[in-house]
C-alpha cells in the first residue's frame, strides 16, 4: 500500500541536508516522497524489480537478502527505523540485486529516483551525506565478509549486535529469530551465544527480545573472540 503520509514528510524535513535545499526542491520533496507498508515476512521489494528510488525505514525492520542460490539465501544486513538503504541500487541503471524482506510490520519511505538524481546533481550537502552513508555501508560489508570467513560463531553473533550495524539505537528489541536470520545461523545456535552474553552482563533477553546493556563489555568481547 502506497501513501503520501505526513510521517514521510516529517522524516524528510528532519534530514540534515534538507534545510539547505532550495525552496522549490523542498516543496517537491514534501509532495513526492511516499511510504509503503509490509507485514512481517513480506518481500517488500524483490530482487530483479525496477528501482523506484532511495529508501529509508520509517518504522519496523528490514533484511537485505540475496536471492536463493542452490536452495539457500543469505542475509546481508538488517536496517532499522531511521536508516536509509539501497543507494547503490538507486545509482545504477539496473534491476535490484537483492530482496528487501520485512522482519516485522514495516513502513518504508521512498525518495523517488528523479528527486534522488536531482539532489545528487545539484546539492553538495546531500552528496556529503550520501558519501558518509556509503562509507558506513562499505565498512559493514567488509566486516561481514571477514567475519564470515575467519571468525567464530560467537564473534559473528556479537558483531551483529554492535554499533557498526545499529547506530541509531541500543534498544534493539530484536527477537532471536530475527537475529538468526541476519547472522545466517539457527535460532538454537544464536540462543546458545546469547545465553553466554547474558551471563557476562552484555545483553538482556527479556520476553524473548535482545537488548544491549553494556557496550564496553560487548566491544571487549568482540576483541577477545577475534581469530588470530
Amino acid at each position: 500500500m502506497l501513501c503520501f503520509a505526513p510521517t514521510a514528510q516529517r522524516f524528510i524535513e528532519a534530514q540534515p541536508w534538507f534545510a539547505s535545499v532550495p525552496a522549490a526542491l523542498q516543496e517537491r520533496l514534501r509532495a513526492e516522497v511516499f511510504s509503503t507498508q509490509g507485514d512481517k515476512g513480506a518481500v517488500m521489494m524483490p530482487a530483479g524489480s525496477a528501482v523506484q528510488g532511495w529508501y529509508a525505514v520509517l518504522s519496523g525492520l528490514v533484511m537485505l537478502q540475496s536471492p536463493a542460490s542452490k536452495g539457500r539465501s543469505s542475509a546481508f544486513i538488517g536496517v532499522p527505523d531511521g536508516e536509509w538503504f539501497g543507494e547503490g541500487s538507486a545509482m545504477k541503471p539496473e534491476p535490484r540485486k537483492y530482496n528487501v524482506v520485512a522482519l516485522r510490520p514495516t513502513t518504508l519511505l521512498c525518495l523517488p529516483l528523479p528527486l534522488f538524481n536531482a539532489l545528487r546533481e545539484t546539492h553538495l550537502g546531500f552528496n556529503q551525506f550520501l558519501v558518509l552513508h556509503l562509507n558506513m555501508r562499505l565498512g559493514q560489508a567488509m566486516t561481514i565478509i571477514e567475519a564470515g570467513r575467519t571468525q567464530s560463531t560467537e564473534h559473528r553473533v556479537a558483531l551483529y549486535l554492535s554499533r557498526l550495524f545499529w547506530r541509531s539505537t541500543r534498544r534493539l528489541n530484536l527477537t532471536q529469530d530475527e537475529l538468526g536470520q541476519l547472522v545466517g545461523l539457527s535460532r538454537q545456535t544464536v540462543n546458545r551465544v546469547l545465553q553466554t552474553l547474558e551471563g557476562l552482563g552484555i545483553v538482556s533477553l527479556d520476553f524473548g527480545k535482545v537488548a544491549i546493556v553494556d557496550d564496553d563489555a560487548l566491544s571487549a568481547y568482540l576483541a577477545a573472540t577475534v581469530a588470530s
